[in-house]
């Protein structure tokens, strides 16, 4: 993702990011944070509480290069 790009969205104490490659609707996307982990969530899901799903910088640098 780009971050240059992204449209921030503030949840809790993370700073989530929206692809700018999202429909500008919203509700389809997926969100991430950065920290000292990643931490992934569907758009879909955060008034309801969702799940965030959360993997180390060197799993999402993995996925990044196979997608």
């Amino acid at each position: 993702m780009n971050m240059q790009d992204a449209s921030r969205q503030s949840c809790s104490d993370l700073c989530w990011f929206t692809s700018s490659y999202s429909s500008g609707a919203g509700g389809e996307c997926v969100e991430v944070a950065l920290d000292a982990a990643v931490h992934v969530r569907d758009s879909k899901c955060v008034a309801q509480g969702g799940a965030v799903l959360k993997v180390g910088s060197a799993a999402w640098t993995a996925l990044l290069k196979t997608i």
